[in-house]
């Protein structure tokens, strides 16, 4: 909770639709940037979701703050929502891939990497090389 205490407040509606114009139709990048400050609140919200996660609270941070920027760059003013509610989707999924990504590279073996040991904790190659040469010997 004392991380959250850290951030800067979020922008009231009328302040997110200021920065928001200024950034869509000027292409203003401090107003990018201001948008980014002040909705990392929420990114720090939204990974403390997924603390128990393999993945490191300041790492699932900065993986959501991908997340925000995606937002701020696809968010459509028209649509009449807040910028938070469309983020908060972003953000999530893009922490919500890369959990996927990482447990899927975890699992992952590559047929020349070493084995190592089978299930009775033997060593596999010295195990092999043994019988191999029982094998040859006799």
């Amino acid at each position: 909770m004392a991380a959250l205490k850290s951030f800067e407040k979020p922008l009231t509606p009328e302040e997110e639709i200021e920065y928001l114009t200024k950034f869509k139709i000027e292409n203003d990048k401090s107003a990018k940037d201001t948008l980014i400050e002040r909705n990392m609140r929420l990114v720090a919200y939204i990974a403390k979701k997924y603390n128990n996660s393999t993945e490191d609270q300041d790492d699932l941070i900065s993986i959501g703050t991908i997340g925000l920027i995606k937002a701020i760059e696809t968010y459509n003013i028209d649509k009449g929502t807040r910028l938070a509610t469309y983020a908060s989707r972003c953000i999530e999924n893009e922490i919500l891939m890369n959990i996927r990504s990482n447990k899927k590279n975890k699992t992952q073996v590559s047929l020349q990497d070493p084995i190592g040991t089978d299930k009775e904790g033997n060593e596999i190659h010295t195990t092999f090389y043994m019988l191999f040469s029982t094998i040859i010997y006799i």
